[in-house]
């Protein structure tokens, strides 16, 4: 079994005005998927129940899909919900669906920190600020999957400080997500 990639697509997107996720050429959520099937060899989407258009463009792009209403919980029941359907996985990479320019080099280079005996690898720019997506490892599986609410993993993450092994990229992807039709503009414009 190989490390999975989760492709968070539950969020509201209250702030975009509308289904950010199917916005853009290529749809946001289209081109996150294909950068991280590029890097690991199978893609779980979890998404709200219901969304039938972003399930068919996904499942398009390669995608496993899992259609759940823990969704609306918020991120954390989103992600745990991932979890508990790929409960298999020596690891997982945990991506959202509204970060379309992350490189398929760090997706890469974190998936290789696991299989290297990494507990959470996290990619960090020359300055060492820390972006997503981040990989787990099955060592946290049952912390994982106890999430709940909108909170993600921030607290594995903080409870597991000294055990996040830096992958070091150059990757101005990890940090660029898209919440407003601003953000798609300025996104579509350094296309």
């Amino acid at each position: 079994m190989e490390v999975v990639g989760i492709l968070l697509c539950g969020g509201s997107a209250t702030r975009f005005g509308g289904d950010k996720l199917l916005a853009g050429t290529p749809p946001i959520a289209a081109q996150a998927a294909r950068n991280l099937l590029a890097a690991v060899p199978r893609v779980l989407a979890v998404v709200p129940a219901g969304r039938a258009a972003l399930m068919a463009m996904l499942e398009g792009a390669g995608c496993e899909v899992l259609e759940t209403d823990r969704t609306t919980a918020g991120m954390g029941s989103t992600l745990a919900a991932g979890i508990e359907a790929s409960a298999g996985a020596p690891g997982w990479i945990v991506a959202l669906g509204d970060m379309p320019s992350v490189r398929t080099t760090t997706i890469a280079a974190l998936r290789q920190a696991l299989e290297a005996g990494a507990t959470i690898a996290a990619p960090v720019n020359a300055e060492g600020r820390r972006g997503h997506p981040v990989g787990f490892s099955s060592a946290l599986r049952a912390e994982l999957v106890s999430l709940g609410g909108d909170v993600g993993a921030r607290g594995i993450l903080q409870r597991h400080a000294s055990d996040v092994r830096p992958v070091r990229v150059d990757d101005d992807g990890i940090f660029i997500d898209v919440d407003t039709r601003e953000d798609l503009g300025k996104l579509e414009g350094n296309r």
